[in-house]
């Protein structure tokens, strides 16, 4: 049977799965879009890779997957009815044909993710983003913080698991922090080739401990100098991460920002 590739583009609330990956005897990302697919098409199982991995809890704005099937008579209807299958939680955007050497991690050039902290109680903002109320930032310290990002590449001390990657290597095009005009939420933003895991969580959690006096701007430097994990390397919640873009030569993929997104 003839299989032509597609390129699926995506975004997902991540409140209620344990991650994208698939991982047994609980709910995740992968396996609901899986279950979906087969049911749309009949079959007893699709195969689906996905660009990368979410934490629980973890948001992606947009995520792109791909998948060998049967070549798809109407790909409109097609989506219509994927989109009537799935839960409300997940949503799909578009559906391209791609050439068979397309891999939606390997193929793809750069990430974009976004974290966001809400400065004041907002029940509608508890889900997306990260509390952190009523205590007072100094985003000076966060924003040279920030600025360093970029000038480093190895990231082994901020990441969780280091020896679990081939190489902690990562090149960090953007770095962003910026709060809303009102002061009442912050949002950072990171585009990379790559990102280690929980590496982003832990940067937050850094950029907060400075705020608070808890750590140097010189330790944080030192951290990216020396590659070495502190004693205690806490994340940040996962509810305020997004997976918010990636980035593919030949594959355009317009921006689907939430609307609680900030606007730098």
């Amino acid at each position: 049977m003839n299989r032509q590739r597609y390129a699926f583009h995506l975004a997902y609330e991540g409140t209620h799965y344990r991650g994208w990956q698939y991982q047994p005897n609980v709910r995740s990302v992968a396996q609901t879009i899986q279950e979906a697919l087969a049911k749309v098409l009949r079959l007893p199982k699709v195969t689906i890779v996905g660009c990368g991995r979410t934490d629980a809890g973890v948001h992606a704005s947009q995520y792109v997957f791909h998948s060998d099937l049967a070549p798809l008579a109407d790909v409109v209807q097609f989506r219509y009815r994927l989109n009537k299958t799935l839960p409300t939680d997940i949503a799909i955007y578009d559906i391209f044909a791609v050439e068979p050497s397309f891999h939606a991690r390997f193929s793809a050039q750069w990430r974009h993710y976004h974290y966001l902290i809400h400065l004041q109680k907002n029940p509608f903002l508890e889900a997306g983003s990260m509390p952190y109320h009523d205590r007072p930032l100094h985003l000076d310290r966060m924003h040279q913080a920030v600025a360093l990002l970029s000038q480093y590449e190895d990231y082994a001390g901020l990441c969780r698991q280091p020896h679990l990657h081939n190489t902690t290597i990562c090149r960090v095009r953007e770095a962003q922090l910026f709060p809303s005009a009102d002061g009442t939420r912050l949002q950072l933003h990171l585009c990379a080739n790559r990102f280690l895991r929980g590496q982003i969580r832990i940067i937050v959690r850094k950029l907060l401990e400075l705020s608070e006096g808890k750590l140097s701007l010189d330790q944080f430097e030192h951290i990216l100098t020396s590659g070495q994990r502190p004693d205690l390397l806490l994340p940040a919640p996962p509810q305020g991460l997004y997976l918010s873009g990636v980035e593919y030569e030949g594959l355009p993929l317009p921006s689907n920002p939430p609307a609680i997104f900030l606007k730098p």
